[in-house]
């Protein structure tokens, strides 16, 4: 039971920075222009809906514009505040 509860406090953030999957999401918009941050994870899944909200809530990601073909898709960028998050946990 000590050994499962050690891992699942390693998987929390700490002092409000980025869980393992928004971290994950929100690296991949370093090095994109404009700070494009994906729609898909590098296994072709769909970012968790979750995971985007999260980060948008923290002030990590904004919306960038609507997708007329896909409106359930939330089209993200990187923010200021995001892409500090993102190198202090490095």
């Amino acid at each position: 039971m000590q050994a499962h509860s050690e891992t699942a406090q390693s998987k929390k953030p700490k002092n409000g920075a980025p869980s393992q999957a928004q971290q994950a999401w929100l690296c991949r918009g370093l090095d994109q222009p404009g700070g494009k941050l994906p729609l898909f994870d590098a296994d072709g899944q769909q970012v968790s809906e979750r995971t985007v909200r999260s980060c948008i809530e923290k002030g990590w990601a904004e919306p960038w514009f609507s997708n007329p073909l896909k409106p359930d898709w939330i089209v993200c960028k990187l923010t200021d505040d995001g892409r500090k998050a993102v190198t202090r946990s490095l």
